[in-house]
């Protein structure tokens, strides 16, 4: 069975750091691009950031280029998600996915794998 887990989340302040991990089953290969998303109380799913199997081509929403970056260690089957410079804004529950195209992609639609999401919280 498919399965995605991530760790990390938590309250911090703003400007403050946090790193994101998500970890995969062994059914999830390397050759699957990875992202993260984003949940907001009542907003939508949004895209933050994903990752090409290759770690060659990297995505970021505007909203946070510059502050997060991410990473994957394909030997030990993680994503990671480090994010600086928080903002009150960045709260939400963040959620780790998988796609069977090894090519990176903004859309929410092209991910067929999903965690259960880690809460971040971030005070003003």
């Amino acid at each position: 069975q498919v399965q995605l887990v991530e760790s990390g989340g938590g309250l911090v302040q703003a400007g403050d750091s946090l790193r994101l991990s998500c970890a995969s089953s062994e059914h999830i290969r390397s050759g699957w691009a990875k992202a993260w998303f984003r949940q907001a109380p009542g907003k939508e799913r949004e895209f933050v950031a994903s990752i090409s199997w290759s770690g060659a081509t990297e995505y970021y929403a505007e909203s946070v280029k510059g502050r997060f970056t991410i990473s994957r260690d394909n030997a030990k089957r993680t994503v990671d998600l480090q994010m600086n410079s928080l903002k009150p804004e960045d709260t939400a529950v963040y959620y780790c996915a998988a796609g069977l195209n090894p090519t990176a992609s903004r859309s929410k639609h092209d991910y067929e794998y999903w965690g259960q999401g880690t809460q971040v919280t971030v005070s003003s």
